[in-house]
């Protein structure tokens, strides 16, 4: 065999083996295939541009890109999708225009995936306005396309033009899909409609022949219990035809927390705590739900019970990008280069907000410490950290994005208020749940999430 014929056997099983590690979700098993590869091809980059992405390695996915480019390896439309969502869910919102720039200069601008994960970036972004241009602009759109702005308008709370876009998507003969629906009952739930959410729920079963999910049943379950109708929600759960998984019982003990319904929070955390004992999460909204009612003992044993599990609340994360570079915080966080101009930053917040009238709240700590260190740990949230940052770091008046990995907590919902107010900034936050656009003291949410 030539040594050409070699080597080109040995880049597709390279490729094949770095593929088969990244389907499987290894993503250091990937790394170390991907790190023995001497010359990796368009093919090998996106594997493990899309891998990082995909594991939430958001920052190593975007310099992947950078370094593929550096090499001179032309993209295709898959890569630059990948990137794009990398882009998305970190909130880089000016590279994800470099990108856009370089759709249109090579010849992307036709491509139906490219496009689509461009209208994506953009509305996680913040920018639900570009991705509307985008949607408008398109040569051609499919199910996909559609099914993508519907999710825009609903994660940006526009239930009711997420509605009308679902009714002209029909009118073009598009095909909605399980997906679709998802995204059609989650713009229901932001809004509040209850009435719109059961018919859509229906309608997808007895117009579109499509089964209902466990997905589609916790959107339409989401909607009911915010909306304080928790007997509904959990005659809903029990009509289902399959045996709800820990998904299901979240979402509800979720609508216990909002309305501070501690006897069926505890009956539904117990479920959870034998379906899933591994699982932090009911511990945390259990005692949220204990902290809102003021039973302070029994979100005291609730603390105990995850130590003596070894279970730990998930670290908050926050994004924000600045001069085209995004910096990652985490809750408590002391390790940036800025670390100093940060905490000063929050200091002076601090006295002027509670001029402003805002007042910590503290009820959701778990740990057992006085109201002074409760104080302290609110205060070291991954989202003001970033938003003090983005204020010493970009001139008076710029808009702000933040992008966390957990629902924001009321404390930070507050206190977002009054700084978007203070420091007159238009400050965007995206959490797993919604956008919240903040701006001279109010919310877009209107402090329902």
């Amino acid at each position: 065999m030539a040594s050409g014929e070699l080597k080109s056997s040995n880049a597709i099983l390279e490729n094949a083996l770095l593929n088969m590690y990244v389907r499987c979700g290894s993503l250091e098993e990937a790394r170390k295939v991907f790190d023995a590869m001497d010359h990796p091809d368009a093919f090998s980059w996106t594997n493990m541009i899309t891998a990082c992405t995909e594991n939430c390695e958001l920052l190593e996915a975007l310099e992947l890109f950078h370094r593929m480019n550096l090499e001179g390896i032309p993209p295709t439309s898959v890569t630059l999708a990948s990137v794009l969502n990398a882009c998305a869910c970190s909130g880089a919102l000016k590279v994800g225009k470099q990108i856009h720039s370089r759709l249109d200069a090579s010849g992307f601008h036709s491509s139906v995936l490219a496009q689509t994960a461009l209208l994506d970036m953009y509305a996680k972004c913040g920018s639900l306005e570009c991705s509307s241009k985008v949607f408008t602009a398109m040569e051609t759109r499919n199910s996909v396309s559609w099914t993508a702005m519907i999710a825009a308008l609903a994660q940006h709370g526009q239930g009711d033009e997420a509605l009308e876009l679902f009714k002209e998507m029909n009118l073009e003969g598009m095909v909605a899909d399980a997906t679709t629906f998802i995204c059609v009952l989650r713009a229901c739930s932001h809004a509040g409609l209850i009435k719109e959410s059961l018919e859509f729920f229906h309608s997808m079963v007895e117009d579109y022949a499509i089964a209902p999910t466990e997905t589609h049943y916790c959107r339409a379950l989401d909607t009911i219990g915010r909306a304080g109708r928790l007997q509904d929600a959990e005659e809903l759960i029990h009509s289902m035809p399959f045996h709800p998984e820990t998904v299901t019982w979240k979402t509800l003990l979720n609508a216990c927390r909002i309305h501070s319904q501690a006897e069926r929070a505890t009956k539904v955390a117990e479920l959870l705590a034998k379906l899933a004992p591994e699982d932090s999460m009911a511990y945390t909204l259990l005692g949220n739900v204990y902290a809102a009612t003021e039973r302070y003992g029994d979100q005291m044993r609730v603390r105990k019970s995850m130590t003596d599990r070894g279970l730990k609340k998930v670290p908050g994360k926050s994004f924000i990008e600045v001069k085209n570079k995004v910096h990652e915080f985490v809750a408590g966080d002391r390790a940036h280069p800025s670390r100093d101009e940060i905490l000063l930053e929050l200091e002076k917040l601090g006295g002027r907000m509670r001029e402003a009238g805002y007042v910590p709240n503290t009820k959701d700590v778990l740990h057992a410490v006085n109201e002074e260190e409760k104080e302290q740990l609110i205060g070291l949230h991954s989202e003001k950290l970033a938003i003090a940052f983005g204020l010493i770091a970009t001139p008076p008046g710029t808009p702000l994005l933040i992008v966390k990995n957990l629902r924001v907590c009321s404390d930070c919902h507050a206190a977002t208020k009054v700084i978007a107010k203070i420091m007159r900034r238009r400050i965007v936050v995206r959490d797993t749940h919604r956008f919240h656009h903040f701006e001279d003291g109010q919310c877009s949410c209107k402090d329902y999430w």
